[in-house]
Order: structure tokens, then C-alpha cells, then sequence
């Protein structure tokens, strides 16, 4: 219902997660777009999935219906999150339990080019290019940095 609902093509779902209340569930759609997303996109898909929701289920069904975009803390979880920050530095949690940080260079087809940062104990930290494919990856978070 969410991805039909978006009103433009360079839109796209995020995460849809449904509370498990009984009572009156709560239904959290994230979208995003390639230049972001605006409020008005937001409540047109809030709309639309609200009226496919009482076109589906009825008009007395009980619900809360939350649309909005993922905040800088949520995890980049779509290949489009990934090229909008591209220039940007990633914390990345891997496959095998280890993190990486580095800065993002380039998203391809199969995973992302990081400029990952080595730190060594009393040295300066050193760079290094490394390809990192989406299937190791577990976790994504934009490092947020006030300099």
C-alpha cells in the first residue's frame, strides 16, 4: 500500500513497521527521495495509504498512521540512501561483528568504495580505499560531525 502510494517516481520506502497493539495499532511508514522528502509528499502518501487502508479494511477499523522521513539517526538501509551520501562519513557494522568508519566515495550495484580510516595505537591515522558489498554489511549509520 506504501509503495503505491508515493506521489512521485524518485520516491521510495524506507521501512513500514506496524505496532503490535491491538487496541489501536500504530503504523509508521519512512519515505525518502532522491533530492529528500517534502511535507506535502509526506501527507499525500499519509492520505493515500489512509484511504487504501479504509478501501481495504473498512472505515471503522482503529489505527495511527505516522508518514515521515528517516532522521539522520536511522540506519541507511536502500542503495538510494547510500549515493545521497555520498562525501559523507559512515559507521558501518559488518557481517563478522567488526565496524568500519570511513568516507563514502562511490555506490555501485553490489556494495559501496570507502576511504576507511585506520587508527593504530600512538601512530596518525592512515587512509585506505576498500569495497565493502551490501550483502556484509548489517548496519549504516551517517557519522554526524560538528567541525
Amino acid at each position: 500500500m506504501a509503495e503505491a502510494s508515493l506521489p512521485e517516481n524518485d520516491l521510495f520506502i524506507v521501512d513500514v513497521a506496524v505496532s503490535d497493539s491491538a487496541v489501536r495499532p500504530k503504523i509508521t511508514v519512512l519515505a525518502d527521495g532522491e533530492q529528500g522528502i517534502t511535507i506535502d509528499q509526506c501527507a499525500t502518501i499519509s492520505r493515500r495509504v489512509n484511504a487504501k487502508i479504509a478501501e481495504t479494511y473498512g472505515e471503522e477499523v482503529s489505527y495511527v498512521l505516522e508518514v515521515s522521513s528517516p532522521g539522520v539517526d536511522f540506519p541507511l538501509t536502500q542503495p538510494q540512501q547510500y549515493k545521497r551520501n555520498i562525501g559523507r562519513s559512515l559507521k558501518l557494522k559488518m557481517q563478522d561483528g567488526s565496524e568500519k568508519i570511513g568516507k563514502l566515495e562511490e555506490v555501485t550495484e553490489t556494495g559501496l568504495n570507502l576511504t576507511q580510516e585506520i587508527k593504530q595505537k600512538g601512530k596518525k591515522a592512515t587512509y585506505e580505499p576498500v569495497q565493502i558489498p551490501f550483502g556484509e554489511i548489517v548496519k549504516a549509520n551517517v557519522v554526524i560531525s560538528f567541525k
